[in-house]
């Protein structure tokens, strides 16, 4: 069976190195174009495309797929399956109708649960315990295909975004080739999606990570934790950008969300007389270290409150 792998983070390397494991037969990569990266905006391969290179693999990396030429392309390489995860384009339907098995697609969420981009992030920021990974038979909607397979997976209280796309990341894989082997032996039975069921999780951008203190110290840990590594929680701090990179939910009680509850401990008061211990911070203009080191080289007071306009009553940084 020839294989056409589309994919482009770090999420979707184990998916290939499991088909490379597993001796299948991979024709082609596909993988969206290099794109600068840094200050220095250096040129960087995607780690997709670094992985299939180091395998002397065949990389393509077409600019757009609803194209004549890119389908040419894909007739010329002649897949029998192409298997998608996380490429970052949407497939038309002549290239999802055309290999003989059809397109699997490997999903960061138990399905018809965050159809969409950012499934992993938005199930931690929802606070959700549980979630998965679900491989599909790809149509012409936003993860509405049929689901051929399921796994579970828990979702750890400390956990980051990046944390539990390394994890199901290795989930995801594993749930591929089971998934392959199924199709092999003609054992895969395709279930239609509950559309009532389904919930979006759209793409994050600087706004999601806005950090608003009259929610509970639990939302706010969540969004901290779903937000990092991109675009990282964050609120102000005398008029000074802060983010928030780590934190844990406090047992001291507050009446003033947003105030400053101890510096030593760091903990800052939230919605519903809750309170949120900060661990690691950034103000704008200097590095990120732990809150601790943070407070005692800023001269901070129970009067200082984030996400507020500088006060006359404040002492400046």
């Amino acid at each position: 069976m020839k294989i056409l792998f589309m994919g482009t983070p770090e999420f979707a390397v184990p998916s290939l190195e499991a088909l490379i494991s597993n001796n299948y037969d991979i024709c082609a990569v596909f993988t969206k174009p290099d794109k600068p990266q840094g200050r220095k905006q250096i040129i960087v391969p995607t780690p997709v495309k670094a992985y299939a290179t180091e395998h002397s693999l065949k990389v393509f990396q077409p600019e757009k797929l609803k194209t004549e030429e890119t389908f040419k392309l894909i007739q010329n390489i002649n897949p029998d399956l192409i298997i998608v995860v996380a490429y970052g384009k949407i497939l038309p339907k002549n290239i999802i109708s055309f290999p003989k098995y059809g397109c699997i697609n490997v999903h960061g969420s138990l399905l018809p649960k965050y159809r969409g981009a950012a499934p992993i992030q938005w199930s931690i920021i929802n606070g959700d315990k549980v979630t998965g990974i679900t491989t599909m038979f790809m149509n012409e909607g936003l993860d509405t295909g049929d689901i051929l397979m399921q796994a579970k997976i828990s979702i750890n209280n400390e956990d980051t975004s990046e944390d539990l796309k390394k994890k199901m990341s290795v989930l995801g894989a594993n749930l591929l080739i089971k998934t392959i082997k199924k199709l092999e032996n003609n054992e895969l039975h395709p279930v239609k999606q509950n559309d009532a069921e389904a919930t979006l999780s759209p793409p994050l951008d600087k706004i999601t990570g806005d950090i608003d203190w009259e929610k509970s110290a639990e939302e706010i840990h969540n969004l901290v934790r779903g937000s990092n590594p991109w675009p990282i929680a964050h609120t102000t701090l005398r008029g000074k950008l802060f983010k928030i990179y780590k934190t844990k939910v406090s047992t001291r009680h507050s009446v003033n969300p947003g105030r400053i509850v101890s510096t030593s401990p760091f903990i800052v008061g939230c919605g519903f007389g809750t309170s949120l211990e900060l661990l690691e911070v950034q103000i704008e203009g200097k590095k990120r270290m732990t809150a601790s080191d943070f407070a005692r080289g800023y001269r901070l007071s129970d009067k200082t409150t984030l996400g507020v306009v500088l006060n006359s009553d404040e002492s400046l940084i």
